[in-house]
């Protein structure tokens, strides 16, 4: 095998890696941004940022990448609280809101199903 062909897989797996991880990254704004709304709080700067990534099992017991994205949110405008989204492959898990915000809310994670 020529060193042509090695360099064109590896920049094709570059490309692959470049195009999932910006699909998982819209997904995540689309969750957070959702989350925030059932909550009732302001999702601030429309964007996200990727704050953890591995490789886990799903399961299927399937290798997949394991993505958490940080985002913020405010509940009153002049604040900024931290939330998480936690992806596997490209399904969202779940969104944590921080529970610091809202002192009568009893749990701070927001399953989302498919």
């Amino acid at each position: 095998m020529s060193w042509e062909f090695l360099l064109l897989g590896l920049f094709g797996a570059l490309g692959w890696y470049w195009y999932a991880g910006m699909q998982a990254r819209e997904l995540a704004v689309a969750a957070g941004r959702r989350a925030c709304a059932d909550a009732g709080v302001q999702f601030l700067d429309e964007s996200v940022a990727l704050q953890r990534l591995r490789f886990a099992r799903n399961d299927n017991g399937q290798l997949q990448f394991q993505r958490d994205f940080r985002f913020e949110f405010s509940d009153t405008g002049d604040n900024r609280r931290p939330g998480v989204v936690h992806m596997f492959g490209a399904r969202v898990v779940w969104v944590n809101l921080d529970g610091e915000w809202r002192p009568q809310a009893v749990a701070s994670v927001t399953r989302l199903h498919d």
